[in-house]
């Protein structure tokens, strides 16, 4: 222990009497105070009466008294089956109805012999060829009944020499029915843009189909 904390003995008393030592220096020149955490902090105490305590009420989901709902019958349901338009029956007729293959091929051929004037022979009878397999997948019955009406409106066209409106129903059959039109559509096709080529006179020398 070193000397400075060691106070000198007392002259008074003897050689051999133990020597005084300063704790009050020793506890002044000490480390840095330390703050004492090991004080107990208490929890608040919870002040006013039990009823501040109790949550605000939640608000009821109860319909106020005095207003009645509507019945349960009052609104009908829509109806989940669509409606039939008013032609819808008129359209089952038509297609019950078959056409004659006669009514339809009648104004292909005559725009056909209209074309032999001024088309390649080649390409006429390419066109007759292929008339002829559309009469025998006809009436071997590989057409549905779709088609040979559509069929007989596409004549029908030709007959008025409307020839938009029949190329737009080849155009429909080809997107709708291409496995059973693919064979001889293609003739139909040449058929309506040849004849759209010809001279009006061309086409009015030729007798008109069902005269």
């Amino acid at each position: 222990m070193s000397d400075r904390f060691v106070k000198p003995g007392n002259q008074e008393h003897g050689w051999n009497d133990p020597p005084q030592f300063s704790y009050g220096l020793q506890k002044d020149t000490g480390g840095p105070k330390r703050n004492i955490l090991n004080k107990r902090v208490h929890a608040p105490q919870l002040t006013g009466s039990g009823s501040e305590m109790q949550s605000t009420p939640v608000a009821s989901v109860t319909p106020p008294r005095g207003i009645i709902p509507p019945p349960m019958d009052s609104v009908t349901p829509p109806s989940m089956c669509p409606r039939i338009p008013s032609n819808g029956t008129a359209e089952a007729v038509e297609l019950e109805t078959e056409p004659c293959i006669e009514d339809v091929q009648e104004p292909l051929y005559w725009a056909l012999n209209a074309c032999r004037h001024t088309v390649k022979k080649q390409i006429c009878d390419d066109v007759e060829r292929r008339l002829k397999l559309f009469e025998d997948m006809w009436k071997s019955g590989k057409l549905s009944p779709l088609v040979k009406h559509r069929m007989h409106g596409l004549s029908q066209d030709l007959k008025r020499k409307n020839w938009d409106a029949a190329d737009e129903i080849h155009r429909g059959l080809m997107v709708d029915h291409v496995s059973e039109v693919s064979q001889w559509m293609v003739g139909v096709k040449r058929l309506i843009a040849e004849a759209r080529s010809l001279n009006p006179e061309q086409i009015n020398n030729c007798t008109d189909p069902g005269s």
